[in-house]
């Protein structure tokens, strides 16, 4: 199966290209903004260099989020646009939930993090064997709100565990360990191997409904809530 997997959630911006399982080609890059003119230009690569073509993809993935809202939107877009255009399915994932196959077989429970600013975070805890199974559901929520519901031992890896390491080790002490620098970045590969389940599952679904998952309001919104409420 020919999967095109894309991930605009954080700050890096990934895209990559799986054959049954394997992945074939992978662009990552490091950045504040993700101009949707540069993640084609990344499938564009990714197909040349591997000598495929668009029609020949089985399918496509994309990361849902939570995580940054304009960069979440591309991504989603993007691959309903590809989608839309070959006529092949598109599954969407956690974007926490790709994050945690950074540590397949943790003999810890995997806590991923991303910074949704404000003084809060994105967070899941999982357990990670060959698929993440979540122990604490993705949810947003001051990072000190957060770490009082894990229990035990964890791992913790995303942005949210660099900015707040400090809090990390004030609430959970010696129960806290954190990822090596290079697992902290989300990548499009592993989001390969959920949207490769996913689609050999059949669970694609229609693409109207392949939206992103913000688990907070966006600031339109909450304007919105603040006018119905004067």
């Amino acid at each position: 199966m020919k999967i095109l997997t894309i991930d605009t959630s954080t700050s890096t911006c990934s895209a990559a290209l799986s054959i049954d399982g394997r992945c074939a080609g992978e662009y990552l890059l490091e950045a504040e903004r993700h101009p949707s003119e540069r993640l084609l230009a990344a499938v564009d690569i990714l197909l040349r260099d591997t000598g495929m073509e668009l029609e020949e993809l089985d399918g496509f993935g994309v990361a849902l989020g939570p995580g940054s809202f304009t960069g979440v939107r591309i991504g989603v877009a993007t691959v309903k646009g590809l989608a839309l255009a070959t006529g092949k399915p598109a599954v969407g994932f956690s974007s926490l939930a790709m994050l945690a196959l950074n540590l397949p077989w943790s003999l810890l429970p995997v806590c991923t993090l991303f910074d949704a600013r404000k003084k809060e975070v994105y967070g899941g805890l999982y357990r990670v064997t060959s698929a993440p199974e979540p122990v604490i559901v993705d949810r947003v929520a001051p990072p000190e709100r957060f770490l009082e519901a894990i229990e035990g031992e964890a791992i913790f890896v995303g942005d949210g565990a660099i900015r707040y390491r400090e809090a990390i080790e004030s609430i959970l002490g010696h129960r806290a360990f954190f990822a090596p620098a290079h697992c902290h970045q989300p990548r499009a590969s592993a989001g390969a191997l959920l949207a490769g389940e996913l689609l050999r599952t059949g669970a694609a679904v229609p693409l109207p409904l392949l939206n992103p998952t913000y688990i907070r309001p966006s600031e339109a919104e909450l304007a919105r809530m603040c006018q119905k409420a004067v």
